[in-house]
């Protein structure tokens, strides 16, 4: 029977990817398991990816026509959207050859915020910063206020054609190698996070910001606490209209958060591949682990959670594709994610048992770099304090 009731084709409804996604899914993949998952316990040196390492991996990755992707075409990018962005941090997310936080081996990465910079910032930030000749870092998150933006202290205050910044900024990733910060600062603390919150563009080496000390951590990541003492910085560097901060910072916030959905899946995938592989050839009382009913809920389990992400994931991106608001379907993707991730790992270690603790499998890395997650770009609580809100408004 071809139509539904209603008159709606059952053709309407296609949860497949289209075909290029299809091919950009298995190159990647490919790429992935031939050059990443083999070295991938060789590539870092401390929390940074070794100079050698990233020259191949960026060679491979223009060999296969992959540099750009996510940069618009008008700036000599491919323009992919956000669907084909998640396919790609999915399947890279199955190696821990990258660092989890910040390193982008097909190009230069590009804050989503600087495309909304004027045509005059775009010169002398977004050009550069595609080119490869500027690195950034963003500096929102504050000893008092990281999951709530609305007790931000650094303050911007207005005098003539500047702004005069006063305070202190914590846990942000690459600022000792960033030429600029992108700064989100209070120009109006009485109006909180809706109205009173300003995005700056800073030179990091203008007089008056410091680099305290970067913080050690527990995963392979050193983000640094910054000073901010007077230090000045022309009104033609504010990024947008004053008190827009809050919503650039979302912007780009929501999209990372996709991205942790992204990853989630990549995680989820190879757990799967690891606990199952290991889980047939492990023999325990005479009988290979996959035979265990306890060992196969655990693999099922986490199967399940795979499928229910990456709809998630790829609803959240189709919708971001076609211009629509995404902070519920975002704040849903991190939160299940990561959480359903960390689980994943979980149970991979339990699985693989004390193989599950060494350094010479992937899995403790997972385990601690996903636990990580569920707290930075937006705790879980806090995440769900707000979907909760929107609950009460919609059905309530």
């Amino acid at each position: 029977m071809d139509d539904v009731p209603g008159g709606l084709s059952s053709g309407d409804l296609n949860f497949d990817l289209p075909e290029e996604i299809r091919m950009l899914k298995e190159t990647v993949r490919r790429f992935v398991d031939k050059e990443m998952i083999p070295i991938e316990r060789k590539t870092l040196n401390g929390h940074k990816l070794k100079p050698e390492i990233r020259a191949h991996f960026r060679k491979k990755a223009e060999e296969l026509g992959l540099a750009g992707y996510d940069v618009p075409q008008e700036y000599g990018g491919l323009g992919l959207g956000l669907i084909a962005k998640v396919t790609v941090w999915a399947e890279l997310s199955r190696s821990i050859a990258l660092p989890s936080r910040g390193v982008d081996i097909f190009g230069p990465n590009v804050s989503p915020i600087l495309y909304h910079l004027n045509d005059e910032q775009k010169k002398k930030y977004l050009l550069p910063t595609i080119a490869g000749e500027l690195n950034w870092c963003l500096a929102q998150t504050e000893p008092d206020a990281g999951g709530d933006p609305g007790g931000m202290r650094t303050t911007a205050v207005r005098q003539g054609d500047h702004y005069v910044i006063n305070g202190v900024k914590r846990f942000i990733t690459g600022a000792d190698d960033a030429h600029y910060t992108q700064l989100i600062a209070a120009t109006d603390r009485s109006k909180g996070s809706h109205g009173g919150i300003s995005a700056f563009v800073v030179d990091m080496k203008a007089k008056g910001v410091k680099l305290i000390r970067a913080q050690e951590l527990v995963v392979d990541d050193r983000p640094w606490e910054i000073a901010f003492d007077d230090v000045r910085v022309p009104v033609e560097d504010r990024i947008g209209e004053e008190g827009d901060g809050f919503k650039h910072a979302q912007h780009w916030l929501n999209v990372g958060r996709v991205r942790h959905g992204a990853r989630g899946i990549g995680v989820i995938e190879r757990c799967l591949e690891l606990g199952a592989a290991y889980a047939k050839q492990r023999v325990t009382f005479g009988k290979p682990l996959a035979e265990r009913q306890a060992v196969q809920w655990m693999l099922t389990d986490s199967f399940m959670e795979l499928h229910q992400l990456r709809l998630m994931v790829y609803d959240a991106a189709w919708k971001y594709d076609q211009g629509r608001d995404i902070r519920t379907e975002a704040y849903m993707a991190k939160i299940f994610g990561d959480t359903q991730s960390f689980l994943a790992a979980d149970r991979c270690m339990e699985i693989h048992g004390g193989m599950g603790l060494a350094t010479d499998l992937p899995i403790e890395k997972f385990w601690r770099d996903q636990r990580s997650m569920m707290i930075t770009e937006g705790p879980i609580e806090i995440l769900k304090m707000t979907l909760a809100r929107h609950v009460l408004r919609t059905y309530g």
